[in-house]
């Protein structure tokens, strides 16, 4: 518990500087976590014996990011349509590697599964629109793109942290056993009233829109543990516990962020079609 406190502790502080930082530190950071979540999904089929493209992942995966960075999501949708066409091109032309049809599908999967969720993260720090101004001092502010990845972050973490700690003190109901055992239908509302308030919070203390904001914090408490539950499936699936062992205390990055797989795009578009000036 110790080890996962202290990694968190340096996680945080360093998903500060990178958030803060943004442009090419925030894409560089976020196709490193891209590319490290690419490897861990196609060691761990690998380990059942389904051999994904790896290298056409790590050529579409950098220039998806890149795209996004530079705000073109029509050259996006086309580097992701010519990755999805030519992976399915192997399987039918030897070329290199050889892919059977289901190793293309679960290579495109993967590829989609991370990239396309990720290059929203990217897309989402560069909106622009009305710092969030602290209602306390208006001389604290953040850019409108940094602070609705800090609102996604949060949200994402209350979330977790609330159906962890609700759970584990009134839980008695499984909410899918078969997929993770340990998750309740108590924690996961506790997950969906608490990360609502803190969220309200927020509002309160950037001037914020409080109904917007507080239905932006329910929706990401549901859509979080949708993300959970999709990544532990997959685990399931391969017959593995963690998807990696980079960040200690915390397993993979997939395990790390499978939340953020979900959240991400979610507050992207929610920002873009009710806006949160």
């Amino acid at each position: 518990m110790l080890l996962r406190i202290i990694t968190g502790i340096v996680g945080i502080v360093a998903a500060a500087y990178v958030i803060m930082q943004g442009d090419r530190v925030f894409a560089g950071a976020t196709l490193l976590l891209a590319l490290v979540g690419w490897f861990e999904f196609a060691r761990a089929f690998a380990r059942r014996g389904t051999t994904v493209a790896f290298f056409s992942g790590v050529i579409a995966l950098p220039l998806m990011i890149g795209c996004a960075w530079l705000g073109n999501a029509e050259e996006m949708l086309g580097v992701s349509m010519a990755f999805a066409l030519l992976t399915l091109t192997f399987t039918v032309l030897p070329i290199g590697q050889t892919l059977n049809f289901t190793e293309g599908a679960v290579g495109i999967a993967g590829v989609f599964y991370i990239g396309w969720p990720l290059s929203h993260l990217v897309m989402l720090r560069n909106l622009e629109g009305a710092d969030f101004t602290s209602f306390f001092d208006p001389a604290v502010s953040v850019s409108y793109g940094a602070g609705l990845v800090w609102l996604m972050f949060i949200a994402t973490w209350a979330s977790d942290t609330f159906a962890y700690f609700v759970g584990s003190a009134i839980g008695s109901h499984k909410l899918a056993p078969s997929i993770s055992p340990n998750k309740t239908v108590e924690g996961f509302l506790g997950s969906v009233v608490g990360t609502g308030a803190v969220l309200a919070g927020l509002a309160y203390a950037f001037d914020l829109p409080p109904e917007k904001t507080v239905y932006l914090g329910v929706c990401l408490a549901i859509i979080a543990t949708l993300g959970d539950l999709v990544e532990s499936a997959f685990k399931r699936h391969i017959g593995i516990k963690d998807s990696g062992s980079l960040i200690p205390g915390h397993g993979g990055v997939l395990d790390r962020f499978d939340s953020v797989l979900y959240t991400a795009p979610v507050v992207y578009y929610y920002a873009l079609i009710f806006g949160l000036n």
